[in-house]
């Protein structure tokens, strides 16, 4: 301002959106996530649109409201890009480690002002901690399928999951990067590589 990393529905129900808005939606969602969202005011970010302070206000109703428009669709378009990722993927072995590639991959868009927005407002803090332990179940999911397979070790996937989800954690915190020179992608490949190599036979 991390499954299928679902996005929390909004307060009120999702509005339809004109074209010219879905649109505009889709600009503001790349403009935050390159830039944050703190330190620009609505006329700033209506001026970098090319629209009205108006038009944004037809969005959502305030800054903060705007600000949670985007996260929310960011993970909307992250948990469609992840299971569209891993959708023709069979092996039990690459679907853990696509799929925590594939969150990585849509975390490369999210910068560092971006990261730090949402850690410094809690209601998008929130979005973000609610999508992360969706993404952490999706895993033990994922763990689950293949012990069933025979393609894994008969692990306590729970065990895992929650080690996965606490690593999770520490990297969309900050602790990982800031422990390891890591960013959140890089820290979420290199977690792929480590589970797959704990549970494999």
């Amino acid at each position: 301002m991390q499954s299928t990393v679902p996005a929390p529905p909004a307060p009120v129900g999702p509005r339809r959106l004109t074209p010219r808005q879905r649109q505009l939606q889709d600009g503001l969602v790349e403009l935050v996530l390159a830039e944050g969202f703190s330190a620009a005011t609505v006329e700033d970010v209506a001026a970098r649109l090319g629209c009205s302070k108006r038009t944004l206000y037809a969005l959502a109703d305030s800054k903060e409201q705007l600000a949670l428009l985007v996260v929310r669709q960011f993970f909307r378009r992250a948990t469609a890009a992840v299971e569209e990722a891993l959708a023709g993927t069979r092996s039990p072995a690459r679907r853990v480690t696509r799929y925590l590639e594939a969150v990585a991959e849509q975390l490369r868009a999210a910068g560092p002002a971006f990261r730090a927005d949402v850690a410094a407002f809690a209601p998008a803090a929130e979005v973000y901690e609610q999508n992360t332990a969706a993404a952490a179940a999706r895993v033990r999911e994922l763990i689950d399928d293949g012990i069933r397979a025979g393609a894994f070790r008969r692990v306590p996937a729970a065990f895992v999951g929650e080690v996965v989800t606490a690593t999770m954690r520490r990297i969309t915190s900050g602790e990982i990067g800031a422990a390891t020179g890591l960013d959140d992608a890089q820290a979420y490949a290199e977690l792929a590589r480590l589970v797959v190599a704990a549970i494999s036979r």
